[in-house]
């Protein structure tokens, strides 16, 4: 019988800043970069019903929930990776956004891992 290891625990997402501090904590330990990257491409329907959308004008709501999606799943990532270092925070962090191909667009989320402890 194989023992599973623990759950990983995700680090709270109020404890990921794009400040270069936390406020009330103090930096302890760095646990280095850390990301999140996901590649997602545009299906044909997505993409129809996109351009049916900016005929219309406006929010193209097809591609903004698409990328919002994206953002989110990248993030979840990133702390994960934070998690698996020991971090319990995240400290400067940032999305990147390249498009790869027509339709396949990668997004980045990276940061720098941390151990933090109330002041």
């Amino acid at each position: 019988m194989s023992s599973m290891p623990p759950p990983l625990t995700l680090l709270d997402a109020s404890m990921v800043t794009t400040a270069l501090e936390l406020p009330g904590y103090r930096v302890v330990r760095s646990a280095g970069v850390v990301r999140g990257i996901v590649v997602r491409s545009r299906s044909i329907f997505g993409t129809i019903g996109a351009s049916l959308q900016t005929v219309l004008g406006g929010n193209i709501t097809l591609l903004s929930q698409l990328c919002e999606k994206t953002r989110q799943d990248a993030f979840v990532m990133m702390m994960q990776q934070a998690s698996e270092r020991g971090a319990n925070a995240i400290i400067c962090a940032r999305y990147d956004a390249n498009e790869l191909m027509q339709g396949v667009t990668e997004v980045l989320a990276y940061g720098t891992a941390v151990v933090v402890e109330r002041v």
